[in-house]
């Protein structure tokens, strides 16, 4: 088995232009904070980002990265609605489908088993479809005629996502409350990049945590970047829980400034 480790800089070199990105964690938890600094930090533009988004968006489309975003929601948690996303938003900077919790996550489902679409109850009477005429339905072939969303699948030409514990072959762990849907990030994917508090000898990841905890298999890794912090700002349980005041300085913080201060050099995977 090949060793998959690599740098955030590394990671980045193999994105470009025009992909459709996804980018695991939940608002404002255990996002690839790491990877992204690394990404805005490269020319890579013109992406579509698919995300339960948090600061991972909201820099992007300060940075005028985005050129569409798919989402459920875009918030830091504390804050309730992403400063810099809205700014972006409000000022027509970006396509933005926004679809039902539940609709996203079949998405990433369709795309990790390799179908166009799957048909969900989500949507319906809603005006999530209002607001994304593109949406189409279909109805059961079976006795039951329903009617179901047929939720396109997001598929992703690369995932980016952060676990607490990883080995070098990919395997990736998490020790917090909530897998969230970084698994279903990489599946989906055509690559994945999976950046690590801690890279360990694969005995170490069951030597004191179960093997339910094994979130991320190696078969849809492509990349393991050991990243101490590299969360931060956002948390990463329990390792660290949201470092509340490095995100109000985000949050106020014009964003040319911000990223003057943050994001002019490589930094330390927590800055």
């Amino acid at each position: 088995m090949s060793d998959k480790t690599m740098t955030a800089d590394e990671v980045v070199s193999r994105l470009h232009s025009g992909m459709t990105l996804g980018i695991g964690g939940w608002g404002s938890r255990r996002k690839p904070m790491a990877l992204i600094r690394a990404l805005l930090r490269s020319p890579v533009t013109d992406l579509t980002i698919v995300s339960y988004g948090g600061p991972d968006v909201g820099m992007l489309a300060a940075a005028g990265r985005i050129r569409k975003l798919v989402a459920a929601f875009v918030t830091l948690d504390s804050i309730p609605l992403e400063p810099h996303y809205r700014a972006a938003r409000e000022a027509g900077a970006f396509e933005l489908m926004e679809i039902d919790e539940a609709m996203f996550m079949w998405g990433l489902h369709a795309a990790a088993h390799r179908l166009p679409f799957l048909p969900v109850r989500a949507g319906l009477g809603s005006d999530v479809m209002r607001v994304n005429p593109g949406l189409q339905t279909v109805t059961s072939p079976y006795a039951d005629g329903e009617t179901f969303v047929a939720v396109p699948a997001l598929r992703l030409d690369a995932a980016l996502v952060h676990v607490n514990r990883a080995d070098r072959q990919g395997n990736g762990q998490y020790l917090g409350p909530d897998p969230y849907f970084d698994d279903l990030f990489c599946e989906a994917a055509d690559t994945a990049y999976l950046s690590c508090e801690r890279v360990v000898d694969t005995a170490e990841l069951t030597k004191e945590a179960a093997p339910q905890t094994l979130l991320v298999k190696r078969h849809t890794v492509t990349g393991v970047v050991e990243a101490p912090n590299g969360a931060h700002f956002t948390s990463c349980a329990p390792d660290y829980a949201r470092d509340e005041a490095a995100q109000r300085e985000y949050a106020t913080t014009p964003w040319p400034e911000y990223a003057e201060r943050h994001l002019s050099a490589p930094q330390g995977a927590g800055s």
